[in-house]
């Protein structure tokens, strides 16, 4: 059962929605809760394993976990005043149309609602399967099978309303973060790692040489870290997100930023550095070092967890993206309807959740992943260079949270994102290509979509 979204001019306490029709429920423990449980995936329990084959001491192998924190903090730090200024549904759509125009805003929303995020939901999906299959081995057709099952029923939860998915998400991020803490405590308490694991500490390298392995790593440990945007994509759905928003998105990013140094850490701690480096599945065999088999059970559990707040964040925070677009005619007008019992945007969902499930089935999702990874940052450094182009243009706009170290924190970002969009197009011109075109296929719905919707409003 839906219903077109309330219009602009119903105050929201009258109707006890905001003027997107979703309602404010969400508190700052429920925003950071998002955060955290949809950056922490699989990738924290397998990525030590790559950065650590990169370097040959210890020190740069932590010190690099230390500097993607860093700078997805600095990123954190700057569009976190665009939400708290613009507390909407659609997050960055909202900020790039408002500062570069209505296109920048839709090759957004399209490159995230069609592509990005059913691909990481599919991706993860998958991740979840294949971990549940340590307890029950799969066939290549029932790990697919089993991922879209996590999909269908994770959607069919968050369609029963926000309270209800953000409540999901609180209990499997709480115990995600518990999970975590009890594996690195393990790994120090326990027998079997040393401190003569972390030697060597200092590279024997010149400093120099380091530069372009720190870069690969780089690319790695900000995938992992990717996320810390989600809450700005709920904003109208924040109680008090002049406070709230920046808070949450501060507090997640130092949160994710100390449990990944820690992970990282206690993984070369129990296997030093050349052990990590060779392991495919570095968590588990830690645990297995300090635990026995059992421990590989343990750790299999807390990433089965970890997946799964992971798939439950991105599903209610995605939608939230074509839902905003088709509020102004920027997408299928279906998408800006709402169930009427939740005030939720149930039809997306129920469509992304098939959309992800049939990348599932085709395979391709982790190809489309790899082409699209640079528009990510794209667009991540257009919203940074949005904080100062909106400081310029439009200085009197309220902004109840003004970006700390401004404009040193969203230059860095900016430059940062530059040389990784470089970096894609010199060494695999071809992804950048195909990412470039898969979002340019955008163009003609959106061309589309912005007649249909000049006609229907010159009819009113």
């Amino acid at each position: 059962m839906t219903a077109t979204a309330a219009p602009s001019h119903v105050s929201p306490r009258a109707s006890h929605a905001s003027s997107d029709g979703l309602k404010p429920e969400l508190g700052l423990l429920d925003a950071t809760m998002i955060n955290v449980g949809t950056i922490v995936g699989a990738s924290i329990f397998i990525v030590p394993s790559s950065i650590a084959a990169l370097f040959s001491a210890s020190f740069p192998t932590i010190l690099v976990w230390i500097a993607g924190g860093i700078v997805s903090l600095f990123g954190a730090l700057a569009i976190a005043e665009l939400g708290a200024a613009m507390p909407r549904a659609g997050g960055q759509y909202v900020y790039l149309e408002r500062a570069f125009g209505p296109v920048w805003g839709y090759l957004y929303g399209w490159g995230a609602a069609v592509i990005i995020n059913p691909a990481s939901i599919a991706f993860v999906a998958v991740a979840f399967a294949t971990y549940l299959g340590f307890f029950l081995p799969f066939s290549a057709l029932t790990v697919k099978l089993v991922a879209v099952a996590a999909i269908l029923v994770l959607t069919a939860i968050n369609c029963f309303g926000l309270r209800t998915g953000a409540m999901t998400q609180n209990i499997l991020t709480l115990i995600k973060v518990g999970a975590i803490v009890g594996f690195v405590a393990l790994c120090f308490l326990l027998s079997g790692g040393s401190a003569a694991n972390i030697e060597p500490v200092w590279p024997s390298e010149p400093t120099g040489a380091l530069v372009a392995p720190f870069g690969l790593a780089m690319i790695l440990v900000l995938g992992a870290y990717d996320g810390w945007i989600e809450t700005t994509y709920v904003g109208s759905e924040m109680r008090n997100p002049a406070k709230d928003m920046a808070r949450s998105m501060v507090l997640s990013t130092l949160l994710v930023t100390g449990l990944y140094v820690a992970v990282s850490l206690a993984c070369v701690w129990v296997l030093g550095q050349a052990g990590t480096a060779r392991s495919t599945l570095v968590a588990a065999d830690a645990m297995k070092v300090v635990m026995g088999p059992a421990g590989g059970a343990l750790i299999t559990i807390a990433i089965l967890v970890s997946t799964s707040g992971c798939i439950n964040g991105m599903i209610f925070t995605s939608a939230r993206i074509p839902y905003a677009m088709a509020l102004e005619g920027r997408f299928f007008r279906w998408a800006a309807d709402l169930d009427l019992v939740h005030r939720s945007p149930n039809r997306v969902m129920i469509v992304q959740g098939l959309w992800a499930s049939a990348m599932v089935f085709s395979g391709t999702y982790n190809q489309l992943l790899t082409y699209v990874v640079f528009v990510g940052f794209l667009f991540y450094a257009m919203s940074c260079l949005a904080v100062i182009t909106l400081r310029r243009r439009e200085p009197a706009m309220p902004r109840p949270y003004r970006t700390w170290g401004y404009p040193v924190t969203p230059v860095v970002f900016i430059l940062f994102s530059g040389y990784l969009i470089l970096n894609t197009i010199v060494n695999a011109p071809r992804d950048a290509a195909i990412g470039g075109g898969l979002l340019a296929l955008g163009l003609p719905v959106y061309a589309w979509c912005q007649k249909r919707y000049s006609t229907v409003s010159g009819e009113r």
